[in-house]
């Protein structure tokens, strides 16, 4: 299997045309023992936001241009420390463009099966897949891009449902 890095990952949004989706399925992102604005946070020190500013300019100028970016957050609840700060700082993506809703995982209906392994994914336009890969200890690996209409379509079937159950931003009480 063939990764590609976060950053050419990135540049996918360049070249898509109406819709980016991103499903997140992970409770933690968090690299251990790093130093970084979620260890900041966690501590309870001021946090400097101006890392966010290269993704909340993108976000602003794709939305600007009348694409939509969209997240869906499955997630634990009670809500890991991790996810706590993700709702803490969804705000600013939403103030970017961005639309993002939350799905407690215990919501989610039994027999349902992720594709790809269930792995996060970015979706472009429903056809390109940028899957990501995780190691053991959660750290980022690089992103495999899957165009096969088969497993494409099963994601824009997922994505559908999910998004249609999710809870807006504004709605959602962490």
């Amino acid at each position: 299997m063939e990764l590609i890095s976060s950053a050419q990952r990135n540049q996918l949004f360049e070249s898509f045309a109406h819709d980016a989706f991103h499903l997140e399925l992970r409770d933690d992102y968090s690299v251990p023992d790093e130093d970084s604005p979620f260890t900041s946070w966690l501590r309870g020190e001021t946090v400097d936001y101006s890392y966010m500013e290269p993704w909340t300019k993108l976000m602003r100028h794709l939305t600007s241009e009348g694409k939509t970016v969209r997240r869906v957050r499955v997630v634990t609840e009670p809500q890991s420390p991790y996810i706590q700060w993700e709702y803490a700082t969804t705000p600013l993506n939403e103030g970017a463009g961005e639309q993002i809703r939350w799905l407690p995982r215990h919501r989610l209906p039994e027999d349902l099966v992720f594709p790809v392994a269930g792995n996060d994914w970015w979706l472009f336009d429903d056809r390109l897949l940028a899957v990501g890969h995780f190691d053991a200890e959660g750290r980022a690996l690089g992103s495999e891009i899957i165009e096969d209409p088969e497993t494409v379509a099963e994601c824009v079937c997922l994505r559908d449902q999910l998004w249609a159950a999710a809870i807006p931003h504004h709605e959602y009480n962490s």
